[in-house]
């Protein structure tokens, strides 16, 4: 059957055929948006969502720098800047040798949503490379990321574009992009957040997505008259996301019982000692493998896919896209899962979600659950516009709020059109409004 957001896909399809997770994030927020478009054709006629699934510009460049022996390497960049009509472009530069345009795409487009949902005056964008920061060394990784900012300085500023990290860019990398745009516009100013605490960081910022997170699936489960309390927790991932999600579920009484990385997983029944965690992966850049040295009792699992066959009560995938397909979606809810909630972009697939709805799984789509990160890079905005600095406990009390009104934003808006509990149709139909609000009173630009 024909209509508007359908036809959209098709031309999407047809414009972008090799771009696989961009159009399935799309298809994603298109389809929860039909209500929304019956009962406001006013968007359909000012054109928004043609517009919208358009990126307003994308940027690709040649990212060339020597390595240690002297040899010339040459990576690719990129920047696409998505939607400005609520603020500056805002979201982070992911470093990975999966990066591709597809990729940036659809995570810029989310941005969109997430960022609108946080309340903040900021825009939707994503950047990055297919640069690999593992196995470099540090005036590998520090030349790499010059280079980089000398081509992408041009595009950014403060009231104009403020990328910040993700996968791949943490604060080293953070440090030598902001040295470098600093040397070349002679300017210091908030262009990047994630800076480190002595120039410009804010408090708070590694914990955020984490902590975040986590108060999300809080206001879940009150929904359903429970608590993390006694809670059997599996989190996939061990950078900063998933480390403080876990800490956070422990400080809430809740028992993180497995975490990953890219090579495989660990169990430990008795609760992951998360100190080792933080020794092995913030200090020493080693892999989930050697908590066995320090933990006899707990098992480690080759290929990191399987984390989801462990027996838990809640899931929280904070690793990577698509990383829980239909297959894991079903055993999770075979073994008694009640609740999910996404720390990563878009973790569970389709058909995934599609299982977690039907077997009235609670469930937290990224865009709403993991958008504590970029809250708080807009708070370190507000920081460095006012050359002052909040106590760590300001910015977190700042967190909660938002993470507890993006949930009652979507859950309200899942209620009015229809679709109670479906925090997946409520967070895009929130996103959207205030986005398309915006664009329908800036006119066709």
């Amino acid at each position: 059957m024909s209509s508007p957001t359908n036809d959209l896909m098709k031309s999407l399809i047809k414009r972008n055929p090799h771009e696989p997770e961009f159009l399935q994030a799309v298809q994603e927020v298109l389809e929860s948006l039909e209500p929304l478009m019956e009962r406001h054709p006013e968007f359909i006629d000012a054109g928004i969502l043609v517009r919208l699934v358009e990126p307003e510009r994308q940027i690709i460049f040649r990212v060339p720098w020597l390595d240690d022996r002297g040899e010339v390497k040459v990576n690719r960049g990129f920047r696409v800047e998505f939607s400005s009509a609520l603020g500056p472009y805002k979201g982070g530069l992911r470093f990975h040798p999966s990066v591709n345009l597809s990729i940036i795409k659809f995570l810029g487009f989310e941005q969109i949503f997430k960022n609108s949902l946080t309340g903040l005056p900021i825009g939707g964008g994503k950047g990055g490379s297919d640069f690999d920061p593992k196995g470099k060394s540090d005036e590998e990784i520090m030349r790499f990321c010059q280079s980089f900012m000398t081509e992408l300085y041009r595009h950014i500023g403060a009231d104009t574009d403020v990328p910040a990290g993700d996968i791949g860019v943490g604060g080293r990398e953070i440090g030598y992009l902001f040295g470098q745009y600093k040397r070349i516009v002679n300017r210091f100013e908030g262009v990047l957040t994630g800076k480190g605490l002595s120039w410009g960081g804010s408090l708070g910022r590694i914990e955020a997505t984490g902590f975040g997170l986590v108060y999300f699936l809080e206001e879940m489960l009150k929904t359903a008259g429970e608590t993390l309390a006694g809670k059997r927790v599996v989190v996939s991932g061990s950078g900063n996301v998933a480390i403080y999600a876990a800490q956070k579920v422990k400080e809430l009484g809740g028992q993180v019982i497995a975490m990953s990385d890219s090579n495989g997983y660990i169990v430990d029944e008795a609760g992951i000692d998360l100190d080792t965690i933080k020794l092995l992966k913030e200090v020493q850049r080693k892999r989930c493998k050697e908590y066995l040295s320090l933990h006899k009792h707990a098992k480690y699992y080759d290929g990191c896919s399987h984390i989801w066959n462990v027996p838990c009560d809640i899931a929280l995938p904070c690793a990577t896209q698509n990383e829980i397909d239909e297959q894991a979606a079903k055993t999770l809810v075979a073994n008694g899962c009640i609740a999910v909630a996404e720390g990563a972009n878009m973790p569970s697939t389709p058909q995934a979600v599609k299982v977690f709805l039907e077997n009235q799984v609670l469930f937290g789509p990224g865009k709403a659950a993991n958008a504590g990160g970029v809250a708080v890079s807009a708070l370190e905005m507000s920081q460095n516009s006012m050359r002052y600095s909040w106590s760590f406990e300001e910015v977190d009390a700042k967190l909660r709020d938002i993470m507890v009104n993006i949930h009652k934003k979507a859950y309200q808006a899942a209620h009015d059109y229809g679709y109670t509990g479906n925090l997946v149709v409520g967070a895009n139909i929130s996103g959207f409004l205030k986005v398309a609000e915006a664009m329908y009173s800036q006119g066709i630009v």
